[in-house]
């Protein structure tokens, strides 16, 4: 006959050791307090929020970036009337916005660059037409247009390094060779700026381009050139003032006293004097 042996009882067992458990015994649960659902809860209610606010975040930037360039193109379009009307200070606010708006629209910062020409704002147009160049290093407008800036401040050097650059890129500017003209002349190259002059008539025969080069003609003494050229002019501008006192100075010069007279009084007709 077999005995039963209580294992709690049991001799046999050495004092401390654990019971050994059965197989199929339930398992216990350990009690879960308030304080436990509420930590659950709010952890939960943390990882949604963050989750809700990355979303907009991610939304919110999403849609700056679709409205962004419109109103930036608005802000361009409302400095190009500005412009149109001769209000330079607020044109170049709306250029600035349309910049800051939407990096991509090089165009903004060239018209900013062009207001602040007319506003006298000579440093910060140089800056302007700079940074276009910096971002489109093959933009001849900016480049003639920086290159005329330098000319208005004399650094002649500047004006013709930014004319080479543009002629460079095309070499049928007659724009480019027209700056570069003034540039040498202003540095002390009549004859090289005569050259420069007469391709920029070549390229385009506009009453400027006959005007430069019939007053460096009248810088050699060569008179005759020089009337001839500004005859040009008139021909082209009957109403430009300038036009008959620089014909007016070149006919003195050949002994036309009367034609010279003749002239003087006509641009002083034109100038409203």
């Amino acid at each position: 006959m077999i005995e039963r042996v209580d294992s709690v009882n049991d001799p046999r067992q050495p004092p401390g050791a654990q019971e050994p458990v059965a197989e199929n015994a339930p398992l216990v649960l350990i009690p879960v307090t308030a304080d436990d659902v509420a930590r659950s809860k709010r952890r939960l209610w943390l990882s949604i929020s963050a989750a809700a606010i990355a979303v907009s975040l991610a939304a919110a930037f999403l849609y700056k970036r679709w409205v962004d360039p419109i109103h930036a193109q608005q802000s361009y379009e409302a400095g190009l009337r500005l412009f149109s009307l001769a209000r330079y200070p607020q044109a170049v606010l709306a250029f600035d916005r349309a910049a800051s708006l939407d990096p991509k629209l090089v165009d903004a910062v060239l018209m900013r660059g062009r207001a602040n020409v007319d506003d006298n704002r000579i440093d910060q147009a140089i800056a302007d037409f700079s940074k276009v160049i910096a971002l489109r290093p093959n933009d001849t407008r900016a480049l003639l247009a920086r290159g005329r800036e330098w000319f208005l401040v004399k650094d002649y050097q500047s004006a013709v390094a930014d004319a080479n650059s543009a002629l460079a890129i095309d070499s049928r500017l007659a724009e480019a060779y027209n700056l570069r003209g003034l540039g040498m002349r202003a540095l002390g190259d009549p004859r090289k700026a005569i050259e420069d002059f007469t391709r920029a008539i070549e390229l385009a025969p506009s009453a400027d381009n006959y005007f430069q080069r019939g007053a460096t003609y009248q810088m050699l003494g060569d008179f005759h050139r020089a009337l001839a050229d500004f005859d040009q002019m008139v021909a082209l501008n009957p109403e430009a003032g300038p036009a008959y006192y620089a014909r007016a100075q070149v006919k003195l010069a050949l002994g036309d006293a009367r034609g010279a007279a003749s002239d003087h009084v006509r641009g002083r007709i034109l100038d409203g004097q």
